[in-house]
């Protein structure tokens, strides 16, 4: 490999369109010309002396040199990132920018958390992103963001995470819905029901599945709506019944029912979660710290009961291992 060809600027371009999943993508995150970006990479590949991508199936993925290469390139560049990181510090860590990604249902709360935040620390920028548990774990094992929210935390030995807040799952219907305000009914009396439930990789329909699984039942009827707003908006119009987290029950309830089905509320939490390869900055210890001290006056008044008792020491749990 001819050393003499890579630059900064290079493997920066190398790793964007690795996390984009294409040369398009990442020429309009970096608002450069797909040319460019194009050139860029066969100028890495040349200085490499070896193919960065292959077609497999129709898809362009990675060589194992590319996947080294890919590796080595998130290491310098996080070195850098490390460095900008001590700088900040010396600043008292209060400017910077910071990405954070969610999954949807958390999408209810931590916009609160970033808008407190945001006064408290005005000249630290960030970015969020919202998706489904698939979507947010590629973001993850790409590492695109430096914190994340989940229910259902990605599991491995780079994997950090802390539980900071109750997401129980309820049983939604119509308010005229005839289990609506009776007795606990069960499951089986409610096979008859059309579930509206969210696309494969929500989180909440895989703990929904998962739970069902273990009592020996399938979901049945079904109709697959893409949004938590459009299956609040078709549950009270009578399209059927659902499950849902409970923060998204907090406004525009009126014409929902939460039914007593025996096993309900499910219970789930969500997860703040970062990489122990990837060193936090100054501004995403600060965010840490303020969801630490304030995360219970963020939430409706309702739910500040369910944060989570240790979370007081929620900075110390993500504190920066040292590097080699």
């Amino acid at each position: 490999m001819n050393i003499r060809h890579l630059s900064f600027r290079l493997l920066q371009i190398y790793v964007q369109v690795v996390r984009s999943g294409s040369i398009s993508a990442a020429a309009r995150a970096m608002h450069l010309t797909q040319p460019t970006v194009s050139l860029q990479m066969k100028r890495l590949a040349e200085a490499v002396g070896a193919p960065l991508f292959e077609q497999r199936e129709g898809r362009f993925e990675r060589t194992a040199v590319g996947e080294e290469l890919f590796c080595a390139a998130c290491d310098v560049l996080g070195r850098f990132d490390d460095f900008n990181g001590y700088l900040e510090r010396a600043r008292g860590g209060s400017s910077g920018h910071i990405n954070v990604a969610v999954v949807t249902t958390a999408k209810y709360v931590l916009p609160r958390i970033m808008g407190a935040f945001y006064r408290q620390f005005p000249d630290i920028g960030m970015t969020l992103s919202v998706g489904n548990r698939a979507h947010i774990l590629g973001r993850f094992e790409r590492q695109e963001d430096e914190l994340y929210v989940f229910s259902h935390p990605p599991s491995g030995p780079q994997v950090q995470a802390a539980r900071i807040l109750r997401n129980p799952l309820q049983m939604i219907a119509p308010q005229d819905h005839w289990a609506a305000g009776g007795p606990q009914v069960t499951m089986a009396q409610l096979r008859g029901e059309r579930f509206l439930v969210r696309e494969p990789g929500s989180a909440t329909r895989m703990m929904f599945e998962s739970w069902l699984s273990a009592q020996g039942m399938d979901l049945g009827n079904t109709m697959q709506v893409e949004s938590n707003e459009a299956i609040r908006l078709s549950v009270a119009s009578g399209l059927g019944v659902s499950v849902i987290s409970e923060h998204t029950l907090q406004e525009g309830r009126e014409r929902l029912a939460v039914l007593p089905v025996a096993g309900f509320p499910l219970e789930s939490n969500w997860y703040l979660v970062a990489r122990k390869d990837r060193r936090l900055s100054a501004p995403a210890h600060s965010l840490i710290k303020f969801i630490a001290g304030h995360l219970h006056e963020c939430v409706e008044p309702a739910c500040a009961h369910w944060v989570a008792p240790g979370i007081a020491g929620l900075d110390a749990h993500f504190m920066p291992a040292a590097r080699p």
